[in-house]
């Protein structure tokens, strides 16, 4: 609608832009056109939330091995198994319902009204009550309800950061942009859903409602199913791998038995039995223990995980596309430099705080002592519209943040506008329009009316005939005008928007009008950014150590995009690395894959463009981040791998989308996330080392007691372990250091390493190896206790086994831990689990009535001595194939 005419437009939906529709053409047009609202999410309901607690492929494997234990008659194992299974629901349900509550609670519930032009008469309504076609008044304060073409307006202005991204308010025309494929944010004769009047007035013809608003098309782009995340994929991977040995476990112990002449039923029964001791029960929960510690220190970072899994997937991240405005920007106007009499000023300080200075070649500057630029903040303050109020503690801008960069840097050296409009007198104002691309007001200075004057740089010295200088008022020359436009340029190249102030004085019966808005006398510049978060710039430095790609996807402009670009260290401002919306829509999706890798910014970017971006990293096997706050970030953010949300700044439709919302909207939260999700992955992988290491000592061990055929001196078979021993060494003994792993605190090398690719299977060749070589060792250590003790009796070689297995646990726990560059005392709870596992069983070894119950017996010194020097023996040995590994992977 923005290429045709007003009267086209009112002739398409058929309206009367002087009396707007009757009450019942609307009651009509709301059956054809709804409620002029965007669909509420699905709701998930909280027995679907903890049934999906159950969804992973590991869970149906433990599942299946609860009823094997059933069938098998070891109800004791299937008991147990379901309480592991139910308590890993039950934690991961929490933390997903706590996490939801924590969101909700961050909503604005209310309902907002129009004011609608009906019958001839304006009235309040229902924003959903709105259909296309009718007339909507607005003002300053007020947030657009629908899409529409103005046909009147007066210095109306709009932020639609949420929308577009580009952080300067839209000065809005009425005029046809001829440009049917312009952007968004190039329409400057509409107004969008969801965007906020920051000045003037303006009357528009409503074009499309609900869905059909621009608001509403990227929510539709929302609906995209849920992808697995790469540890979903990678658990899913370990159980079938598991199912898969447990098979072949059953299989070969099953032929061996037979062969060896033992009956077909008994055979199955102990086979099916070293498969289930062959899965690890307890790695679900403990998984879901180390995601919820990682829930829990993200939450004191001041981030609100939403879905459990996604704090593991950061750790996979390869690529972070991230938002500029208010993602790695304030979203506020700062004013940076200052320009007068010829002198530059720098101006320090964030956010509208009145806090910093100004300061020139000398340092800071003595206000008195500096005429001309005391006169050019004057000015801004006293041609001014917003006002700075401080709430809570902070200070909040009411108004344009333009004008709000010049009140806070007045309010630096001293001039606060509530004292200044008291001093001098308001006359008469002529407001701000985007044609004359200038503003003036009229104000009682010294006794005399004085028009005081503001607007775009080239404008006013055009207007200028006299410049002011600390000699006074003298004729603007060529070479000031050649001065004023290097200083203009020179702030321009760094994306700084500059604006221009003037003043004239006038006759005491002078008539107020544009005519007075000549032959001015120049004061100066004021140059104003949204600049970035400080934090900023450290955190993609790290990023980049980490071997991850920081990607900026603006809405703004190309050559304030580079800008920002430059000042974070995202690249050294090469045009090739740079790449606008329009580009894109000249890509195919190979062309786009081909390229994507290459560019580091892509600026005037809709919510479609974003997600091709992230299809296209996604497609080329990265793991994908997306941060944003606002309505256009969102798409990206849901087809991202994790999508972070600003909590303080975001929109509650971006809020909806992510994994993740950041409740202080500070980037670094996101690289804080990325160690985080690091530090868990390293972690499993420790717990997975550790539980899987044991159990193929356990296999082994009773593998090589059955086919050895070992007996005791009473001339019975020696099985090395029961199975009641079994179960206690995998929940209890084995259970209390894999949860307490869990809690290691993270490595400090994490991102000095290489991405972890989202497709690297968990249980790569070289880890397999690993784990079975950690398993062959802890094998041979066991036996020989084993075989140490048989001798004596079967009760004594039941103890020396189990104990071994016990002792051995700090040596397990020492090799899974070396390669972390982290203290072996640095985890209390891991020493605290060792030494109650080294407790408990010492109570079944000495205590008469636990005795009977696990076949134990009390150990003297000799079998004491006997198994601290098998774990030294162990730990030496690993400590050589270590090394050895160590070189190898070296060369």
């Amino acid at each position: 609608m923005w290429y045709h005419s007003i009267d086209q437009v009112i002739q398409t939906f058929k309206t009367d832009k002087h009396k707007g529709l009757s009450e019942h053409e609307v009651a009509k047009r709301r059956l054809d056109y709804g409620d002029n609202a965007l669909p509420e999410g699905k709701r998930i309901s909280i027995i679907k939330l903890f049934v999906q607690q159950f969804a992973s492929v590991f869970i149906a494997v433990l599942l299946g091995v609860l009823i094997i234990s059933a069938v098998l008659g070891e109800w004791v194992d299937a008991l147990v198994i379901a309480a592991i299974v139910f308590i890993n629901a039950c934690i991961g349900f929490y933390q997903e319902y706590q996490a939801e509550k924590s969101l909700a609670a961050l909503k604005k519930l209310t309902k907002p009204m129009s004011r609608v032009l009906r019958d001839g008469v304006v009235r309040v309504v229902l924003s959903a009550e709105l259909v296309p076609g009718d007339i909507v008044l607005l003002e300053a304060g007020d947030i657009v309800p629908a899409d529409g073409r103005l046909f009147s307006c007066a210095q109306l202005a709009c932020q639609e950061a949420s929308l577009t991204g580009e952080s300067t308010p839209v000065a809005k025309i009425i005029d046809v942009i001829n440009d049917q494929t312009a952007a968004v944010g190039d329409r400057k004769n509409m107004v969008f859903m969801g965007t906020v009047v920051v000045r003037g007035k303006g009357t528009y013809i409503v074009t499309a409602t609900g869905q059909q608003t621009e608001l509403g098309k990227i929510a539709l782009l929302l609906d995209a199913p849920e992808e697995q995340t790469p540890l979903q994929k990678q658990l899913a991977r370990v159980g079938i791998q598991l199912v898969y040995v447990s098979f072949v476990i059953v299989s070969v112990m099953f032929v061996l038995g037979v062969l060896r002449g033992q009956g077909y039923v008994s055979m199955l029964l102990t086979s099916l039995s070293l498969a289930v001791a062959a899965i690890p029960e307890g790695l679900p929960a403990v998984i879901t223990i180390a995601l919820s510690v990682g829930v829990y220190r993200m939450a004191k970072r001041k981030a609100i995980v939403r879905r459990l899994l996604s704090v593991e997937t950061l750790g996979s991240t390869s690529v972070i596309c991230t938002d500029k405005t208010g993602t790695l920007t304030r979203n506020e106007m700062v004013t940076q430099k200052l320009w007068a009499d010829n002198h530059e000023y720098s101006v320090s300080g964030v956010g509208y705080a009145p806090t910093g200075e100004i300061s020139g070649a000398h340092g800071s500057i003595v206000l008195d002592q500096e005429t001309v630029l005391q006169k050019l903040l004057t000015i801004g303050v006293l041609c001014n519209d917003a006002h700075i109020l401080k709430e809570n503690g902070s200070w909040r801008l009411i108004g344009d943040p333009t004008e709000g960069a010049f009140l806070a840097a007045a309010s630096k050296v001293g001039l606060h506008k509530e004292v200044l409009v008291k001093q001098y007198d308001f006359v008469d104002e002529l407001p701000f329009d985007s044609e004359r691309k200038r503003m003036s007001v009229v104000r009682m200075m010294d006794g005399k009316k004085t028009l005081l004057l503001k607007g775009a740089a080239d404008v006013v010295v055009h207007l200028a005939t006299h410049i002011l200088t600390s000699r006074g008022v003298v004729v603007l020359e060529q070479h000031d005008r050649d001065a004023i436009k290097k200083a203009h340029d020179d702030f321009a190249r760094q994306a700084l928007r500059v604006l221009a102030v003037a003043y004239k004085e006038l006759d005491h019966d002078s008539v107020v009008d544009h005519a007075l808005e000549q032959n001015v006398i120049f004061v100066g510049l004021v140059a104003m950014m949204d600049p970035p978060r400080p934090e900023v710039k450290d955190a993609i430095a790290e990023c980049a150590r980490a071997g991850i790609k920081t990607v900026m996807i603006t809405g703004d402009h190309k050559e304030t995009a580079r800008a920002i670009g430059v000042q974070l260290g995202l690249f050294d401002g090469d045009d090739a690395r740079i790449m606008t919306g329009r580009d894109l829509d000249l890509l195919s999706e190979d062309d786009l894959q081909a390229c994507v890798e290459d560019i580091v910014i892509y600026a005037r970017t809709s919510a479609e463009h974003k997600m091709r971006i992230v299809k296209a990293f996604k497609e080329r096997g990265h793991t994908v981040a997306v941060t944003g706050d606002g309505v256009n970030d969102a798409p990206a953010i849901k087809a991202a791998d994790v999508g972070a949300a600003m909590g303080i700044t975001g929109t509650e439709v971006t809020k909806e989308a992510a994994d993740m919302v950041i409740t202080d909207d500070n980037f670094a939260s996101i690289v804080n996330a990325v160690r985080e999700g690091r530090g868990i992955y390293d972690n499993i992988m420790k717990f997975i080392n550790f539980l899987l290491s044991a159990n193929i000592a356990e296999l082994s061990v009773i593998f090589i007691a059955i086919v050895l055929g070992l007996k005791d001196p009473q001339g019975n078979p020696f099985n090395a372990l029961l199975p009641i021993q079994l179960l206690w060494l995998n929940l209890v003994t084995d259970g209390l250091p894999a949860i307490a792993l869990a809690m290691d605190p993270i490595d400090p090398e994490a991102m000095h390493k290489p991405v972890r690719l989202a497709h690297e299977t968990m249980l790569s060749q070289r880890f397999a190896l690993e784990i079975v070589m950690l398993g062959i060792l802890l094998t041979i250590g066991i036996m020989a206790a084993a075989l140490i003790g048989v001798r004596t009796s079967a009760v004594m070689g039941y103890t020396m086994t189990l104990t071994s297995f016990v002792v051995l646990e700090i040596v397990r726990i020492h090799m899974v831990r070396s390669r972390y560059h982290i203290g072996f005392f640095s985890n209390a709870f891991l020493i605290g689990a060792i030494s109650v596992s080294l407790g408990l069983q010492l109570c079944i070894m000495y205590i008469p009535a636990l005795q009977g119950i696990f076949r134990m017996t009390a150990l003297g010194f000799v079998e004491w001595g006997i198994i601290i020097g098998i774990a030294i023996g162990v730990l030496l040995l690993g400590k050589i194939l270590e090394n050895v590994s160590y070189r190898v992977k070296k060369s």
